[in-house]
């Protein structure tokens, strides 16, 4: 026994220690290197999040749009009809939705739902038009929704199909390294294994951070608004520690208790704030505009999936859409083995449908009504919101600021602060029951103790990343999650080539579709612990990735897929 695994035995964890500790080391050297060598810690993140936007800007943007194009192939052929597992689906499609929603891009919407749009009707990104004109208005919410539309979701919803595959079918690891089990094979057990999947534990735990950043960011912006406690580094740690805190409990009693009412609670919450800002706003404008949005969107998709602002040079691009590739896909680990959990036993097709359409959906419902809102209050009260917001780059307040033209301001200004922590918590607890899953390499309970440090791991992250660097919050999150998304946009492209190669081989070539069965496989320091203790049949799973005893590659038998109409 190696000095990691008495370490790991000693604090009585369950877990891998190749993956558990230096994923941990590198969250500790950051936090204290951060603290004790600021001024270089932002150097480095400067300069090569410099380097990175001018010289791959192109690489992020054209990414996502092939993880996108992808997908939509994948759920319209044939293998649409795999079905991820061999059981019905455990959640109802509601609570599907809820918690789709409240993990992936209910923080994000939040934060951004008045001041993206607000920000591109002063200052249009493709600089053709005059600010705050109605063509400044649909270029608006066509970046906007460009943003937070199907790219995002595709971010999402391409890992997750990975580890929703692999995990259900090939019964593998809850890993990323799991993912590349058709090019490494065993391996995925080995060294190789291990740093892809350490690469994605460190990369989920800060762009959690930033997430945690920015919600505090707005939360403090909030408490300000409504109570003046004003805005400093001091009490948005503070703020920091109060909701890892209510992530902690919420992770400590799991996805059914903790995560799932949460989520369930919040969606209700921000639907009915929605409502709220349609019945007391200019109804029929927003009604109208978020109908046009939908039309804006689509004529506007097939120039902004592939523009990369080769004329103007402007730079905008960098600070807009490659930071938000780069920090969707710096959590799509995360968000995709929770998708992936909440999702077995839906069809490849139901799933990219679902996974796709139902949020953007409610994007297009969402920034429709909070962009034109926006729009309206600066036309009938110039400056409103693009003097704080725009001109003084009080990005944060944003939602605040907007909502002060609305009856009810202090009451609605509560709940957005409430909106906010709970988004941010069930974000929070969801990533630490997932890391926690990579981790250990397995789905079953594991000591809560390992929960709870992923979870107060990702709180130090985001606090320092605000309040031990030099940069400016916003500024300091952007710099270090460009740097971070890197890897993940390669990583991105291997998961294309396996999913289908995985397809192709446990599908065959031609309908109908049959797909071999895999035994289970664990990681080999869990096996050994399973092997020793009487309680578990040791026939029911393997270390090295291998079929089911009755199965032959060229002698294949049915799985549970779904006919046309759904039915298996």
């Amino acid at each position: 026994m190696n000095s990691l695994d008495r370490l790991h035995d000693a604090l009585g964890l369950r877990t891998s220690p190749r993956i558990f500790f230096p994923a941990a080391l590198v969250a500790i050297v950051f936090v204290v290197g951060t603290i004790l060598f600021t001024d270089q810690v932002d150097a480095a993140f400067a300069g090569a999040s410099g380097w990175i936007m001018t010289n791959l800007g192109w690489f992020y943007i054209l990414g996502v749009t092939v993880f996108l194009l992808f997908l939509v192939y994948l759920a319209a052929s044939r293998f649409g009809r795999v079905r991820l597992g061999d059981t019905r689906p455990e959640h109802s499609g509601l609570a599907w939705f809820a918690m789709l929603f409240a993990a992936g891009i209910g923080s994000i919407l939040m934060f951004w739902g008045v001041a993206e749009p607000i920000n591109h009707y002063a200052n249009p990104p493709l600089q053709d038009v005059a600010g705050q004109t109605q063509a400044a208005a649909r270029e608006a919410i066509a970046f906007t929704l460009y943003h937070f539309g199907l790219h995002t979701w595709a971010i999402f919803a391409l890992p997750a199909l990975g580890f929703a595959y692999f995990m259900y079918r090939r019964n593998l690891p809850p890993r990323v390294s799991s993912i590349f089990q058709p090019l490494l094979g065993e391996k995925i057990h080995g060294p190789v294994g291990a740093a892809i999947d350490v690469v994605a534990v460190v990369g989920t735990i800060f762009g959690v951070g930033v997430s945690v950043g920015l919600g505090t960011l707005q939360i403090n912006s909030g408490l300000n608004t409504l109570w003046g406690l004003g805005e400093s580094r001091l009490i948005q740690v503070l703020i920091i520690v109060a909701v890892s805190a209510i992530a902690v409990a919420s992770v400590s009693v799991g996805l059914e208790k903790g995560i799932k009412r949460l989520s369930n609670f919040n969606i209700i919450l921000a639907v009915g704030l929605l409502c709220f800002v349609v019945a007391t706003g200019p109804t029929l404008f927003l009604v109208k505009g978020t109908i046009e949005s939908v039309g804006v969107y689509a004529s506007a998709l097939p120039q902004l999936a592939f523009w990369n602002d080769t004329v103007n040079g402007s730079g905008w691009q960098n600070s807009w859409t490659v930071f938000y590739w780069a920090w969707t896909i710096s959590w799509s680990p995360f968000t995709g083995i929770f998708i992936a959990k909440i999702s077995k036993g839906r069809t490849i097709r139901q799933f990219v449908s679902g996974v796709l359409a139902a949020p953007v959906l409610f994007s297009i419902v969402w920034f429709g009504v909070f962009g034109w809102a926006s729009f309206d209050i600066e036309r009938e009260s110039p400056g409103e919101l693009v003097g704080p917001v725009v001109e003084q780059g009080d990005v944060a307040t944003a939602l605040f600021g907007f909502l002060e033209n609305f009856p009810l301001t202090t009451l609605t200004q509560i709940v957005a602060v409430v909106l906010v922590v709970v988004f941010f918590t069930t974000s929070v607890d969801s990533a630490g029951l997932v890391i926690d899953s990579i981790s250990n390499g397995y789905e079953e309970e594991a000591p809560v103790r390992q929960r709870v440090f992923w979870t107060v791991a990702m709180g130090a992250v985001a606090a320092t990343m605000l309040a031990a660097t030099g940069e400016g919050g916003l500024a300091a999150l952007q710099q270090v999650i460009i740097v971070v998304g890197l890897p993940f946009f390669i990583i991105g492209y291997v998961m294309i080539y396996t999913i289908l190669a995985a397809l192709k081989e446990d599908a065959g070539e031609a309908p109908p579709i049959r797909a071999l069965r895999w035994r289970r496989v664990l990681p080999p320091e869990e096996a050994a612990r399973r092997t020793e203790d009487d309680e578990y049949d040791e026939s029911e799973f393997t270390v090295v990735p291998e079929l089911e005893p009755d199965q032959e590659p060229h002698e294949l038998d049915p799985v549970l897929v779904a006919d046309d109409d759904g039915r298996a």
